[in-house]
């Protein structure tokens, strides 16, 4: 991967150069797509910020909920037709005791979902190499970039990204 970024010392500046690449992006070739926000802490109130929002989070919760909630239900009523007690004329299969078990699993099921919808998204662990960082995001520093630009436009975007107020600007070629 290559990318050229500058890094920014504070979000207004970032969101002015954000919004210059967001611009250019067909005057220099490159997609929304290839437009890397990185950044120390999150900054919502900003556009930049806003860039990857849109998620399936909650609706993976809600069917690791209904798997866990169904498996719970599957696995005491299986359990109690598997061991027959004589229960004196009351019903084999309890609705309220199941339901403290049938309960219990669905909120397992959505949260198993939870974190393993998280790790996912979130990279983690990242065992990619080469992934673009700069030691100066971790001091506060916002890094907003380009990659993979075509080799003719490099100038045009380092004038650009120093244009909106880039303290450095850096290339990344992996």
């Amino acid at each position: 991967m290559n990318a050229i970024y500058g890094l920014y010392p504070d979000p207004d500046s970032a969101q002015r150069a954000f919004n210059m690449l967001e611009r250019a992006t067909s005057d220099l070739g490159f997609s929304d797509r290839n437009i890397v926000v990185l950044s120390g802490e999150p900054y919502e109130d900003y556009g930049f910020g806003q860039q990857n929002t849109v998620t399936l989070m909650p609706w993976l919760a809600a069917l690791g909920g209904l798997i866990g909630g169904l498996s719970g239900f599957w696995f005491v009523s299986f359990t109690q037709k598997s061991y027959p007690l004589i229960s004196g004329g009351m019903p084999l299969i309890t609705k309220w005791s199941n339901g403290i078990i049938t309960y219990e699993l669905t909120m397992l099921g959505a949260i198993l979902a939870t974190l393993i919808t998280l790790l996912i998204v979130a990279r983690l662990p990242d065992w990619r190499k080469g992934k673009l960082y700069d030691p100066a995001i971790s001091r506060g520093k916002i890094l907003i970039g380009v990659t993979n630009p075509l080799e003719g436009t490099r100038d045009e975007i380092e004038k650009r990204l120093r244009t909106a107020g880039a303290e450095v600007v850096k290339e990344f070629r992996k």
